[in-house]
Formats: C-alpha cells, structure tokens, sequence
C-alpha cells in the first residue's frame, strides 16, 4: 500500500510506544502525538493497564519527529527538549532525579519518589533507591513482577514500601514521579527499571505537564496504592497479603471499572445532535 517500513536501530530492540501526525491546518504545521507506556496492540489492550498521552505540545513534537529521524538513520539529534529516550538517557535521568530527593531529605525538607513499574531489577537503580532510603527519602513502589530489592534492611531500605497488585488486568503502566520540592514531576514511560530496558532498548520516557493530567496521573497512582483487595505487600523478600481487617475492601481494579462505566453511561445519555455540538 506504500507505506515504508523500518525495522529501528541494529542491536537494539524499539520498545517504545509513539505515533505521530504531521498535519497542515490553517495556522501553520502542527505536530499531533501520542506517548503511551503499551503496545498499540488490539488484543493486549482488553486486559492490560496502560497509560497515554495525546498532545499537540511543540518541543514534544519536535523531539518525536528527530526519534523517528534516529530511528529511520536520517540523523542523530544533538538533544532533545522534553523526552528522555534510552540507551542511556533513562538511566541518568532517573539518577539526577533521585539525587534532587536526597539533596532535599539532607535539607530536611519533604523528598518522596512514587514508581510502579512491571520489573525492578537493575542493580545500579536498585542501589540508587537504597542510598535514597538511607538519608531519608520516602519511597513507594508499585511493581507486579520481578522486584530484587529488599525491604526492612536497617539503615538501608526502611523508608521503601513495595507493592504488588495482581488481579483481573494485567499491570503494564509506568509511572514514576518526583515530589521536587513541591512541583510533583511525574512522568510515563515505557521502559521498566531493568538493564536490557535501559542499556538495550530504545524507550521513551515523558512528563505530563498540564495541571489537571498531573493531578490525574497523581490519583491514579495513589487509589492504586490504596488498594487491600489484589494487593500483596513486600516483606524483606517475601510478598504478602495485606490485614484487611476492620478495613473496607478497596479493590483498585474494580474502581478503574466502575468509573470507566460510569463516563460512558454519562456520554450515551446526550443526545447525537448535542455530542456533535460539543466537538
């Protein structure tokens, strides 16, 4: 049908998730992007959790066409504005990130790091959340698979709490923000924290920026982390269930549903003539 096709960069596997649109309108080129943390894959998105963003934002859009660029061999660009892509680039921008929380826990000031990822692994990452536990930062993960790091070392991980939820979906959303002294950084990706994801793959990592998306993002991590239904909780190096008594089920999963439910019941109500009004 024409279309080219690009198998990415030799020795490396493309594992992000981006589509982009170079559109003409009446003011001028625009770029119209969506960052996901899933697979554009039709089956996989009825039981997989995933995150994504669609935005027009220049400096992203621009960093989006130099990928493809990268990816297609055109070019190497210099830098990019707002994305974060590995090989490399990942890693060290989650350790700038981590080193700002625990220049603020020495300050004595608030340091939080969130993430949830599928896997947790690469020793380097593992190394930098500890030393970020030792001076005071509290850390909250949320990981359905591999983790190897330990919680309840003394002087070591005493501020990590870990996180498993297994339940109807399969968890495949990557969140990982930063409290940043107040300006609550929070980012998607599609890189978990392991080696081959971010020494051996071509990923993407990308912030939300409007007020609202944060806020958004934000309250989906934490009504996750209130979960006491599907989740299991780390114990050194053992997961278990946690104590749910005297405590109301909250079940993260079902809630996602029902208010999923509950935005479509609310659109089939307008009337056909109304929806096409309000586009």
């Amino acid at each position: 049908m024409g279309c080219h096709v690009i198998y990415g960069l030799v020795g490396l596997k493309t594992h992000s998730k981006i589509a982009l649109v170079i559109r003409r309108d009446e003011d001028g080129i625009r770029r119209y992007l969506h960052l996901g943390t899933g697979n554009y894959n039709d089956v996989t998105a009825h039981f997989y959790t995933d995150m994504g963003l669609l935005t027009c934002d220049r400096d992203m859009g621009i960093d989006a066409s130099n990928l493809f660029n990268m990816l297609s061999g055109f070019s190497r660009p210099p830098y990019f504005h707002k994305l974060h892509n590995s090989p490399n680039n990942i890693r060290q921008f989650i350790y700038a990130k981590i080193d700002n929380e625990i220049e603020a826990a020495k300050k004595n000031l608030p340091a939080v790091i969130k993430m949830k990822m599928n896997s947790l692994s690469d020793p380097k990452i593992i190394e930098k959340l500890y030393e970020a536990s030792a001076k005071g930062v509290k850390i909250q993960l949320i990981i359905r698979g591999i983790c190897c790091l330990k919680t309840e070392i003394p002087g070591v991980s005493e501020n990590i709490e870990v996180h498993s939820i297994v339940g109807r979906f399969l968890e495949h959303s990557r969140i990982y923000y930063f409290y940043n002294n107040g300006s609550q950084d929070i980012y998607l990706s599609s890189a978990d924290m392991m080696t081959r994801n971010l020494n051996r793959r071509v990923e993407l990592l990308f912030p939300i920026l409007q007020t609202d998306l944060k806020k958004r993002a934000l309250a989906i991590f934490d009504e996750m982390w209130a979960d006491n239904v599907k989740t299991r909780v780390l114990h050194q190096d053992t997961f278990k269930r946690i104590n749910r008594r005297n405590l109301a089920a909250n079940n993260a999963q079902a809630f996602f549903v029902k208010e999923s439910e509950q935005k479509n019941a609310s659109k089939t109500k307008k009337s056909p003539s109304k929806s096409l009004l309000s586009l």
